[in-house]
């Protein structure tokens, strides 16, 4: 189903600068929110963050009394160790659809995920989150660690 939601130029070269790495593009996570119809680029991440410092980015803090539950995708170049013990890093499209998000919210941005999905060429790990033990690292290590 498609919705009619595009990709900016925006975000396609940012993804593309971010997937490799050029010397204005160093990031550790790039995320996308849907604006008028179109994604666009939302916030993105210095390389010295880390995992949690990307989900509270997809997500918003989570912690407080009445979180802002929004959808968003995002991509991050996660560090995660190999089952024989190496270290790797796998690009990772996540997608945050919370489940107290608005069902409109949802649909659209389920729908449109293709449209992102088909500029991010290179990400071959993809993550669905719709509540906040869903984006916790370990449950987002267990499942990229069935691709390595």
């Amino acid at each position: 189903m498609s919705s009619g939601v595009g990709v900016s130029d925006e975000a396609t070269n940012t993804f593309n600068g971010f997937k490799l790495q050029a010397p204005d593009h160093k990031f550790r996570y790039v995320t996308f929110k849907i604006e008028g119809n179109q994604f666009v680029v939302d916030k993105t991440g210095p390389r010295e963050h880390t995992y949690e410092d990307f989900a509270k980015a997809l997500a918003g803090d989570l912690t407080v009394p009445n979180p802002v539950y929004e959808c968003r995708h995002g991509v991050i170049d996660l560090d995660c160790t190999s089952k024989d013990g190496r270290p790797v890093a796998k690009l990772v499209f996540l997608s945050w659809s919370p489940e107290n998000a608005s069902i409109k919210a949802k649909m659209v941005y389920s729908s449109s995920k293709e449209a992102l999905k088909s500029v991010c060429v290179g990400v071959g790990i993809f993550i669905n989150a719709t509540d906040a033990s869903e984006l916790e690292f370990a449950t987002v290590a267990d499942g990229v660690s069935k691709f390595l």
